[in-house]
């Protein structure tokens, strides 16, 4: 269960970054975590990607 909260965790992180959010932003909006979470969250993910191929939009 621990996994799969920190799961939706990381994912959480990784989606504030894509939405725009600064660290700064993100820290203020959750004092519990700390810059050092993000930047794991955010190695964990390129980690996570790095061997699929991902399809790219085709601009309209």
């Amino acid at each position: 269960m621990v996994a799969i909260v920190a799961m939706v965790a990381m994912v959480a992180m990784v989606a504030m970054v894509a939405d725009g959010m600064t660290v700064a932003e993100i820290l203020a909006e959750h004092p519990d975590l700390e810059t050092d979470d993000l930047t794991e969250s955010l190695r964990y993910a390129a980690v996570a990607v790095q061997e699929r191929e991902l399809p790219l939009r085709q601009p309209a």
